[in-house]
């Protein structure tokens, strides 16, 4: 039994060092080759031993690390929110200030993210010192049916800054995090999507002069 442990716990640890530092999982990922009691036991194990961290309850990360620190880097929220997503099958979506951080146009740290949600509303602490909430907030989700996620970060982090906060700044910023290969299909999936922005999300697709 403790031999056959073992290797489940190796096929899992091999899977999650697949995914890379920062990612952040649950048992769900791993329900298709395994059985559930043999998972939950593994995870535990692995928590256990330092090879993964728990950040909240029924969620894991492969933490990230800071060389020059000589420390694991806190939990990548974004990340722990889409394990999250995953495990109860909802959709989600960063609300404005979140996606202004993810996108990098803001650089202060929330205490509290917040995602909107078609699931029910609830809380979640982060990590040991549990500085970190995050919130999701039940939601209708108008307007968030884009096939890209990216889509909805530009369109969440816009609507944040308003019209009149964009400047050439942050059309340079959001050019170089949008992978050139989106470009034309974030335009396809956001035509529908209020003028303003659109004429700003064509700008960040354009090459600069």
């Amino acid at each position: 039994m403790l031999v056959f442990m073992q290797a489940i716990e190796q096929k899992i640890l091999s899977r999650i060092y697949g995914r890379g530092r920062g990612w952040s999982f649950t048992k769900t990922d791993f329900v298709a080759g395994f059985d559930e009691t043999n998972i939950h036991q593994a995870l535990s194990t692995l928590a256990r031993s330092g090879k993964i961290r728990r950040v909240c309850h029924g969620v894991y990360d492969y933490p990230r690390y800071s060389e020059l620190l000589g420390q694991a880097l806190s939990p990548d929220i974004d990340q722990v929110a889409q394990a999250l997503a995953r495990k109860f099958n909802w959709r989600i979506q960063p609300s404005g200030e979140a996606a202004l951080n993810l996108l990098g146009l803001s650089t202060q740290v929330p205490g509290r993210w917040v995602y909107l949600s078609d699931g029910p509303s609830r809380d979640y602490q982060i990590g040991d010192d549990s500085r970190q909430i995050l919130s999701f907030r039940k939601s209708a989700l108008k307007g968030t049916g884009f096939k890209h996620r990216e889509s909805g970060l530009l369109v969440q982090a816009l609507k944040a800054l308003g019209k009149e906060r964009v400047d050439a700044s942050v059309i340079q910023v959001l050019h170089r995090w949008l992978d050139p290969k989106l470009r034309r299909p974030i335009l396809t999936d956001t035509r529908a999507v209020a003028g303003w922005i659109l004429q700003i999300i064509k700008q960040v697709c354009e090459e600069p002069a």
